[in-house]
């Protein structure tokens, strides 16, 4: 059985496709809980409308599907302060959009 602790370690692998950093590094994936077989997390997002917003979710969804879990999530855009602090870590860790 898996246990937050081995979740949140899942979650914090997953990485951001364009910046050289995990999702929770960004802030973007804050507040992971697990009760029974629903996991809750928060997504912060720097920006309303993210064009990737989609695939950001799907891929912490995926993690938490294949382990056997549900996801349950909010969202919320960023303070202004964690989005200086996203914005410094982007421009650290831009690797760019993958090529087709």
């Amino acid at each position: 059985m898996k246990t937050i602790f081995d979740l949140a370690q899942l979650i914090t692998k997953i990485e951001h496709p364009f910046i050289k950093s995990s999702l929770t590094d960004l802030g973007i994936v804050t507040d992971i809980d697990l009760e029974n077989d629903e996991v809750s997390l928060e997504f912060v997002w720097p920006f309303p409308n993210i064009p990737i917003r989609d695939e950001l979710v799907n891929s912490v969804e995926k993690v938490v599907n294949d382990l056997g879990f549900n996801l349950t999530y909010t969202e919320r855009i960023m303070t202004k302060q964690e989005k200086n602090e996203f914005l410094v870590l982007e421009k650290a860790g831009w690797k760019g959009k993958p090529k087709a």
